[in-house]
């Protein structure tokens, strides 16, 4: 009897074991089974955590100012749209459109930063500043040094034309002052060439065109040089129309309508084939023009979001922030960013714009 008892026991113990065994095998190979779907599964299924979840943007607003021509701002920038929805879909967000635009002045992009009527604006640090309340800048170009960049006119004359440096990028840029083929632009152009210095009464005798009155190269830098040189400013100049872009006032000084005209340094590298084309000239525009005044450097354009958009936080802020960087590295985005005569862009902060303030301050201390 003990020995049948003791085998008895024996059977049962061991027929509890495997079953034991048995029963976390499975439990092993279904735990085996549950990680492998989870680490298989895409990270766009309804069941992905929220950290794989794309955030969604519906339409995410671009706008530009109008320093070029309106419509060849928009064809040339077209390819922005799926160049920014791929750089952001790297960084985790998932845009369903992007809309570009170009505001109808450059007071017209602050605007729609400060009232979150856009998301993005590309506009220059006079803009920025103008509408820092509603607008913050994030990044700012760097483009080509220039191969003249002295503060003396006569030099970029006897030194035509201005070419760009493959070798060297500039966070920095001048405004010019241009005379045309007028004869008073001529007549003020051989006294500058000749080494003789410009008067007050030189200038006001001419046609200017300029741009608004945010504009760091069309207005805000070139008041400051007049009124360090001659103590005015440009509202104190008998006759001065107002352009709605660069491309106006070149139409106009290649016409005789102005005598002179202001512009970012390399502007007319930009215009040059246009002057014989769409302009009208039969000589080249390094053999027509010359500069006859140059201000002191401008902080380069800066790449804006608004304070007040929607959709803005500080993810967003750092994600377009490296899309833009990124884009600029492509040969087909370089070719987006060339309208403005971007190279490239890297990281900003505000007060990489304090001297844009200070001439903001001087400006309307004289209003």
């Amino acid at each position: 009897m003990k020995k049948r008892f003791t085998l008895l026991l024996a059977s049962v113990l061991t027929v509890g074991l495997l079953a034991g065994c048995g029963a976390n095998n499975t439990q092993n190979q279904n735990t085996n089974t549950t990680n492998n779907a989870a680490t298989q599964q895409p990270s766009t299924s309804p069941e992905s955590t929220p950290e794989e979840t794309k955030k969604v943007i519906d339409t995410l607003k671009v706008s530009f100012v109008p320093s070029k021509d309106p419509d060849e701002i928009i064809t040339t920038t077209e390819p922005l749209k799926n160049l920014l929805i791929e750089q952001l879909g790297e960084q985790g967000y998932e845009v369903g459109n992007v809309q570009i635009d170009v505001g109808t002045t450059y007071e017209a992009v602050g605007e729609a930063l400060s009232a979150g009527t856009t998301d993005i604006g590309l506009i220059p640090g006079g803009t920025y500043v103008l509408y820092d309340d509603g607008a913050e800048v994030i990044l700012t170009s760097t483009r080509k040094a220039l191969s003249n960049d002295s503060v003396d006119p006569k030099e970029w004359n006897e030194n035509k034309p201005t070419v760009g440096l493959d070798d060297q990028q500039a966070t920095y840029y001048r405004s010019i002052f241009i005379a045309g083929p007028s004869e008073k632009g001529q007549e003020l152009a051989a006294k500058v060439n000749n080494g003789e210095e410009l008067t007050w009464e030189d200038l006001n005798s001419a046609n200017w065109s300029v741009m608004s009155t945010s504009s760091s190269a069309g207005y805000i830098y070139p008041t400051l040089w007049l009124q360090e040189n001659y103590g005015k400013k440009i509202t104190d100049l008998a006759q001065v129309t107002p352009a709605d872009s660069y491309g106006t006032s070149f139409g106009r000084l290649a016409t005789g309508m102005s005598d002179i005209i202001v512009a970012f340094a390399d502007a007319r590298r930009d215009n040059e084939e246009k002057w014989t084309t769409e302009f009208g000239r039969t000589a080249s525009i390094w053999d027509e023009t010359n500069v006859i005044g140059v201000t002191a450097p401008i902080y380069n354009d800066t790449v804006s979001v608004s304070k007040n958009s929607p959709i803005m936080d500080d993810e967003l802020k750092k994600a377009i922030q490296e899309a833009f960087i990124a884009i600029a590295q492509t040969e087909e985005g370089k070719k987006v960013i060339a309208i403005y005569s971007h190279e490239g862009y890297q990281i900003a902060q505000s007060s990489d714009y304090d001297n844009e303030r200070k001439a903001q301050e001087f400006i309307r201390s004289m209003k």
